[in-house]
C-alpha cells in the first residue's frame, strides 16, 4: 500500500511539473523564439523576386513597387498594436497566422500562374503577407516584454535576433527540401511555415506575472549563447555552400543540425522551471509554519481600511474613479517613465525626435539592403559575391540585434549608460558603410555589407526600448508598432524618390550616350560607380542629421537614465509576492 501511495505521488508530481514547464514564463519564451525565427520573411524577396518578374513580366519599377508595399506591410503595424490593447495576444497570434498564409499563398497561386492578378492585386497581397509580421512581433514579442520588463534590452535583442537570423533558417529548410531550384514552392513555405508555428504556441504566449528571478538577465544570456552557436553554424555553412556544391543529402545533414541547434533553449527552459518548480514546492512545505501569526496581522490590519471606505460617500468615489478625457491631457504627460497615454506619446517631442531620427537611420540602412543586388552588379562584382553580402547581412543584422539589445542593458544597468546615446553612435558608424559604397572603394561592399547589416538590426532593439523606457508599458503594443511606421516612410523617400530616381536617371543617359533606345517593359540597367554614388553621398548627409536630432534626445534624458528606471517593477514584483505569500498561508489556513 505504500509503494503504490508513493508510486501515485510520484506520477502526480510528474504531471504537476509537467505542467508547470508548459504554461512557465521561460517556456513561453521558447515559444516566443520559434514564432520569431519564422516572422522574417519579408528578408527574403531577393531569393524569389526574379521569378516573379519572369513569370509575371514585371519591370524593374514595377518589382519596385512591389518591394515598397512588402516594405510597408512589415513596418505599419499600429492595427495589430491597436487590436492588441482590447484582445489577448492569442488573437493577436491568430490574425498573423491568417494573414501570413492568405497573403503568400495568393502570391504563390499568380506566380505559379494558377490564377491571373494585376499588379495592385499583387501588391495588396505582398502587403497583407508581410503585415503578418507586425501581428508576430506584436502578439509574441510585445508580450514578452511585458512579461520580463527589468530585462528588456535583452528580450529586445534576443528576440529581434531571430528575426534577422529567419532568412538564412528557412532558406535552409526550403534548400533541403527543394534543392533551392523551386522558387514558387519557397513562396508556399513562407506562407505555411510561420503560420503553422503561430497556431502551435497560441496558448503558450501569454501574459504572465512572473516571479522576479535573481539571474533572470543571466538566463537571457544562456538564450543568447544559444542563439549565437545557431549563428555561427549557419554563417559557416553559408559559406562552404557559396564554395561548393551541396547535395541533397549534404543539405539534409545541415538542416538536421541546425533544428537541433534551434531547440538546445529547450534544455534551458526544462533546467530553470525544474528549479522553479522545486523551489515553490519547499515553500508551500513552509507556510504552515508561518499561517497563524500572517493571520493575526491581517485580522488587525485589514477591517479599518474597509470601514473607512464604506463611510465614504458613493459621489466622491466616483469622483475620485473618474478619469479625465485623454484629448485633455494631450499636453499633460506624466513623468518619463511613467505610463502615457497613446495620444501623449505620439504628440510628445521625444516621441518627434525618435521618429525624425528613424527615419533617416532605418530608411538609408534598408535602402542599401534593398538595393544591394543592384549595387554589385552596377560595381562589377561577381554574382557569387552579391548572395554573399545577402548572407553577411542577414548574420551581421543578428548580431547587430543581440549585441545592441544585451550590450545597451549591460551598459544601462552598470554605467547608467543611456540606450539613446547608443542610438546616435549607431547612425553614426552607419555613415561609415554608406560612404564605402559612393565612393566605390575596392572589395569596399564587403565592409559594408557588414556594418550597414550590423547598424540596421542594431538600431530596432535600442528604438524599442527607448520608447518603453520614455512612455511606459502600458500601451506599449500600439506605441511599439508607431515607431515602426517611421521605416517606410524613410524608405519611400530615400529608396524610391531619391536613389530609384538618380539610379533611373544615370541609366538613361548611359543609354543615349549609346546610341540606344530603351523599349517597353524593358528594365534599365545601369553600370559603374555613379549609379548610386550621389544618391549614397545624400543618405549619409541624411544619417548625419539625424545622429544630430538624436543628440538633442541624449541631452533631454541624460536625468532619466542616471536614475534607477526599474526600481518601480522591483517594488511592483516584491509587493505582489508579499501578498501572494499572505494569500497562499490563508488558503493552507483554511484547509487545515
Amino acid at each position: 500500500m505504500v509503494s503504490s501511495k508513493q508510486g501515485g505521488n510520484r506520477l502526480a508530481n510528474m504531471g504537476s511539473l509537467s505542467l508547470h514547464v508548459l504554461r512557465g514564463p521561460w517556456f513561453m519564451v521558447f515559444g516566443t523564439i520559434l514564432i520569431m525565427a519564422a516572422a522574417g520573411a519579408t528578408y527574403m524577396f531577393g531569393l524569389y523576386s526574379g521569378r516573379i518578374k519572369e513569370n509575371l513580366g514585371y519591370d524593374q519599377t514595377t518589382l519596385n513597387t512591389l518591394s515598397f508595399f512588402k516594405d510597408l506591410g512589415a513596418n505599419v503595424g499600429v492595427l495589430a498594436g491597436l487590436i492588441m490593447e482590447v484582445t489577448p495576444p492569442w488573437f493577436v497570434l491568430l490574425i498573423g497566422a491568417v494573414l501570413n498564409f492568405f497573403g503568400y499563398f495568393m502570391i504563390w497561386l499568380a506566380v505559379s500562374k494558377r490564377i491571373s492578378t494585376n499588379v495592385w492585386q499583387m501588391c495588396l497581397y505582398i502587403c497583407i503577407g508581410a503585415n503578418s509580421q507586425s501581428f508576430a512581433n506584436t502578439g509574441a514579442l510585445v508580450t514578452c516584454v511585458k512579461n520580463f520588463p527589468e530585462s528588456r534590452g535583452a528580450v529586445l535583442g534576443l528576440l529581434k535576433g531571430f528575426v534577422g537570423l529567419s532568412g538564412a533558417i528557412i532558406t535552409q529548410l526550403y534548400d533541403s527540401i527543394y534543392g533551392g531550384e523551386n522558387p514558387e514552392a519557397l513562396i508556399l513555405l513562407i506562407g505555411w511555415l510561420p503560420a503553422v508555428i503561430s497556431i502551435v504556441f497560441l496558448r503558450t504566449i501569454r501574459f504572465i506575472k512572473v516571479d522576479r528571478v535573481a539571474h533572470e538577465l543571466k538566463v537571457f544570456y544562456r538564450f543568447l549563447y544559444a542563439s549565437l552557436g545557431l549563428a555561427g553554424f549557419l554563417m559557416i555553412i553559408i559559406i562552404v555552400q557559396h564554395q561548393s556544391d551541396f547535395t541533397r543529402v549534404e543539405y539534409g545533414v545541415t538542416t538536421a543540425v541546425m533544428t537541433i541547434l534551434m531547440f538546445l533553449p529547450l534544455w534551458i527552459v526544462l533546467k530553470e522551471e525544474i528549479n522553479s518548480w522545486r523551489i515553490k514546492r519547499q515553500g508551500l512545505d513552509k507556510f504552515p509554519e508561518i499561517k497563524v501569526v500572517q493571520e493575526k496581522q491581517e485580522e488587525v490590519s485589514i477591517p479599518p481600511p474597509q470601514t473607512q471606505s464604506l463611510t465614504l460617500p458613493s459621489s466622491t468615489n466616483e469622483v475620485e474613479n473618474q478619469e479625465p478625457s485623454c484629448w485633455k491631457t494631450v499636453f499633460q504627460p506624466p513623468a518619463r517613465g511613467d505610463d502615457f497615454t497613446i495620444l501623449q506619446a505620439l504628440f510628445s517631442v521625444d516621441m518627434l525626435i525618435l521618429f525624425v531620427t528613424a527615419i533617416c537611420g532605418v530608411g538609408g540602412t534598408l535602402t542599401a539592403i534593398d538595393n544591394l543586388g543592384q549595387i554589385g552588379e552596377s560595381l562589377g562584382y561577381p554574382k557569387k559575391s552579391i548572395s554573399t553580402f545577402v548572407s553577411l547581412v542577414s548574420i551581421w543584422n543578428y548580431l547587430g540585434r543581440v549585441v545592441a539589445g544585451f550590450m545597451s542593458e549591460h551598459f544601462l544597468v552598470k554605467f547608467k549608460f543611456p540606450r539613446t546615446l547608443m542610438l546616435t553612435i549607431t547612425l553614426v558608424v552607419s555613415c561609415v558603410g554608406h560612404l564605402l559604397i559612393a565612393f566605390d572603394v575596392r572589395n569596399g561592399l564587403y565592409v559594408a555589407s557588414v556594418i550597414i547589416g550590423f547598424c540596421f538590426g542594431a538600431q530596432w532593439p535600442l528604438l524599442f526600448a527607448i520608447i518603453s523606457e520614455l512612455f511606459g508599458l502600458k500601451y506599449y503594443s500600439t506605441l511599439y508598432n508607431f515607431g515602426s511606421v517611421a521605416s517606410p516612410i524613410g524608405l519611400y523617400v530615400l529608396n524610391v524618390r531619391i536613389t530609384g530616381h538618380l539610379y533611373d536617371k544615370e541609366a538613361k543617359r548611359q543609354m543615349e550616350a549609346l546610341g540606344l533606345t530603351r523599349q517597353k517593359g524593358e528594365a534599365l540597367d545601369c553600370t559603374g560607380a555613379k549609379c548610386f554614388k550621389l544618391a549614397f553621398i545624400i543618405i549619409t548627409a541624411a544619417t548625419v542629421f539625424g545622429a544630430l536630432v538624436s543628440i538633442i534626445l541624449v541631452l533631454r534624458t541624460r536625468k532619466f537614465y542616471k536614475s534607477d528606471i526599474y526600481k518601480k517593477f522591483r517594488e511592483e514584483t516584491k509587493a505582489t509576492e508579499q501578498t501572494e505569500m499572505v494569500s497562499t498561508s490563508n488558503g493552507n489556513g483554511t484547509k487545515n
